[in-house]
């Protein structure tokens, strides 16, 4: 099916964003509800010697106030079960919640925050992930072999997970390369920084609490409500009102308990609204810092031999949801590549940093950045022009990659061969500007996930699913699919949807994975309704199901319009007796098998669903007085299977890229040498905006995928944020001589790299 053949529509959720009246959690009132604030540790790394709370208790106004000796003794996270709800003995970031306090007034609860005393016997923090593998490191984690973990992890000390990928005799390979090529990139962490904060409302009646808060996965924070206030799930009701983005920063379980377990225990409503400040310190997703290092052997006709990586990830303090992250960042040191003979080795390390977590495409732009930083380098080595090269190696159609998957039909060749030509590559530039090309790729994540259908006997449509809208739109194109199948148009269907105790299960805004995965159950319910419906059809036309076509509202017999019913009339025969009603749950596709080499601590990472492909030409100009570099223009070609919603699609590309310009150019995190954030505040922490937006030319290479999505489609919002940084600093590498090695590249760093005549 191609984009022309299914209808476009308005945003259900669109009136309400743009005209203000949408409510998102911190706009809840409730009666008698209370404020929320927490007590940090402050510090890095500390233990706790003393921690009273009584004059907080005894201030008037304060209803709660609760410390980890309130709440069950429960250590939680999805894959090491390494943390607890409040801090226990040991303080291990900053952010650490030490205590929880909710009073009448946020500046009551706040002077009730300020009035409990914690003294600590600080310990040295642990901020640098290479030296913490040593064995002579202290350990964040002193009795991590005690955690609870998945059988799958291979950890020590304070590697919390380690991955590799075998193939082939890369010593052999290395031997056989006429050049060998060795770098070393250092990425900083950096924040999704979403524009509206964390907030949380939580609500008892009897024994059963309602969760309004603003996550992109609502039955992941309810399960974390259940396990640690050890609670049934039909006991836990979680509800998203509109969410103001998130970009996998609020995935995850994060502070819905606290609120949860201070409303229980004032016997109020509680609100927890985050300050921009509490923002960017306290939550465990942020982007992990990393540092990558890449061998490549190659011959003169530009083939390479062999690869050696080894990559080492900034855990953070807690593992949240990052265990997995080895091995994917490891596929990334591949890359879309064709690499005969392969040894990477990835590692997620501990450090008393603010823990790690699933921001929009976790690990793929910095180990992108640096592989994509490397193949550049590698072209120069031999006199091969860069795009050439990308082209002579890329993986395509019937290719079988590294670790034995057979590729169906890519179109990640045609992606690099119109991205340049229509970015003009190799055509006379002006002085101080270059073209840099960089190529991604990205899973598409295949998980179960459920929806229902029906038609009131109206004829209007409605769609319950578990699915969750965080503003990529994936939820509202739903409706177009529903629409396809039943020959009616998009608003024509009302979504129901962010209620647990309404749609069937979902994982939620993350991984890209809406679309592929709801978008199947959605199609599945739908045709069950679509045959009830030539049923119905059939008895009133006298004509076999099977000759009953749907389309513009009506059912028809086919090669007959002057037969047709509407379908609202179908569906008030319906309502009389029939309830037409479908439900779907679009069995998952399953990954290609591993082939041919070896993985340890595998997670499911090493071959892919429905791969998505990508190519960004970037013209860039830079001023080497002041080290300013400014992006001009953008062209971005994409292999996400059939594009469903093209103007949603288009918006998703378009965001990621100024996503990708900022990890590029602006957005690191810094530290001071106590491990405490150094910039905190919008002000501080350069965001890209509109003004800085460059001209961004987006195409589509629509491959029809069999083993994906609805109509052939992949997933489409985190692939887009991938090759960007990467193309930037190979057109920055083009104008000073030589590449950047850290990340993000801002005007300081490339003056220096200037100055110092390359690096």
């Amino acid at each position: 099916m191609t984009t022309t053949e299914i209808p476009r529509f308005v945003r259900a959720d669109g009136p309400d964003k743009v005209t203000g009246s949408g409510r998102y959690t911190a706009d809840l009132t409730l009666t008698g509800m209370l404020a929320a604030k927490f007590k940090y540790s402050g510090i890095s790394h500390g233990r706790i010697t003393r921690l009273d709370v009584t004059a907080a208790r005894e201030m008037a106004g304060v209803l709660a106030v609760l410390t980890d000796a309130d709440v069950p003794d429960v250590h939680y996270d999805p894959q090491i079960k390494d943390r607890t709800l409040f801090a226990r003995d040991i303080v291990r970031f900053e952010g650490e919640i030490v205590a929880a306090v909710a009073a009448l007034t946020p500046e009551i609860a706040e002077a009730a925050v300020a009035a409990i005393i914690v003294e600590y016997e600080e310990l040295t923090p642990i901020l640098d992930p290479e030296a913490a593998m040593d064995k002579s490191s202290p350990l964040v984690h002193e009795d991590w072999e005690s955690y609870e973990a998945g059988s799958w992890l291979v950890r020590s000390g304070n590697t919390a997970s380690f991955s590799s990928l075998e193939r082939g005799d890369v010593d052999a390979g290395l031997a056989e390369a006429d050049q060998i090529i060795s770098s070393r990139y250092v990425a900083d962490g950096s924040h999704a920084a979403p524009i509206e904060p964390r907030a949380v409302v939580a609500q008892w009646e009897g024994n059963k609490v309602t969760i309004w808060t603003s996550t992109q996965v609502p039955f992941d924070a309810r399960a974390g409500v259940c396990e640690t206030l050890q609670l049934p799930t039909n006991r836990v009701r979680v509800i998203v009102p509109h969410l103001g983005g998130g970009f996998g920063g609020k995935c995850g379980f994060h502070f819905e308990a606290h609120v949860a377990a201070l409303a229980r225990t004032a016997g109020r409503p509680v609100r927890l609204v985050f300050s921009r400040e509490e923002e960017f310190t306290i939550p465990d997703r942020r982007r992990e810092g990393i540092v990558v290092e890449l061998t490549t052997g190659v011959r003169k006709d530009g083939s390479i031999t062999a690869r050696k990586a080894n990559v080492v990830i900034d855990c953070g303090a807690y593992i949240a949801d990052t265990a997995f992250f080895p091995q994917l960042a490891a596929m990334h040191a591949v890359g879309p590549y064709l690499v005969p003979n392969l040894m990477v080795e990835s590692q997620i390390v501990y450090t008393n940093h603010q823990p790690s977590g699933s921001v929009r495409a976790p690990t793929a732009p910095q180990v992108c950045w640096a592989l994509e930083s490397h193949i550049d380098e590698v072209a120069k080595a031999i006199n091969m022009d860069p795009v050439k090269f990308r082209l002579k190696n890329a993986v395509d159609t019937g290719m079988v990659g590294p670790l034995g998957q057979t590729y169906e039909e890519i179109g990640l060749r045609r992606c690099i061969q119109q991205a340049t030509e229509a970015a003009g590559y190799g055509q006379e530039l002006p002085e101080n500007e270059a073209i840099g090309v960089a190529i991604g790729w990205w899973p598409s994540f295949a998980s179960a996930s459920g929806s229902y259908v029906k038609l009131d006997d109206d004829g209007a449509g409605q769609i319950i699913t578990g699915a969750q809208e965080c503003g990529t739109g994936a939820v509202m194109t739903l409706r177009q699919l529903a629409a396809d199948e039943l020959g009616m148009k998009p608003e024509d269907f009302e979504i129901i949807y962010q209620d647990t105790a309404t749609g069937p299960y979902d994982m939620g805004a993350t991984g890209s994975q809406t679309l592929l995965n709801n978008g199947r159950a959605v199609v599945e319910a739908s045709q069950q309704i679509a045959e009830q419906l030539r049923e119905l059809a059939a008895d009133r036309l006298e004509a076999a199901p099977a000759d009953i076509v749907l389309a513009d509202g009506k059912a028809q017999v086919a090669g007959s319009p002057e037969s047709a019913v509407p379908l609202s009339k179908l569906a008030a025969i319906a309502g009389s007796g029939k309830l037409l009603l479908g439900h779907g749950s679009g069995s998952p596709p399953v990954a290609p098998p591993i082939v041919g080499a070896n993985c340890v601590g595998d997670q499911g990472m090493a071959s892919w669903v429905g791969p998505q492909f990508s190519c960004h030409a970037v013209r860039l100009r830079l001023d080497p007085e002041t080290g300013v570099t400014r992006v001009i223009s953008v062209h971005a070609d994409h292999d996400s299977g059939t594009i469903i919603n093209p103007m949603g699609a288009h918006g998703q590309v378009e965001g990621a890229i100024i996503m990708g310009i900022g990890q590029a150019l602006t957005e690191g995190t810094r530290y001071d040498e106590t491990g405490k954030q150094m910039n905190t505040s919008l002000l501080e922490y350069k965001l890209q905006t509109a003004a800085d937006s460059p001209s961004i030319h987006t195409q589509f290479v629509e491959v029809f995928t069999e083993n994906a999505g609805p109509h052939g489609a992949k997933g489409l919002a985190e692939a887009p944020n991938i090759a960007t940084a990467a193309a930037v600093a190979n057109g920055l590498a083009k104008l000073i001589g030589s590449p950047m090695r850290q990340l993000p590249m801002t005007a300081e760093r490339v003056w220096d790299t200037i100055s110092e005549g390359g690096s």
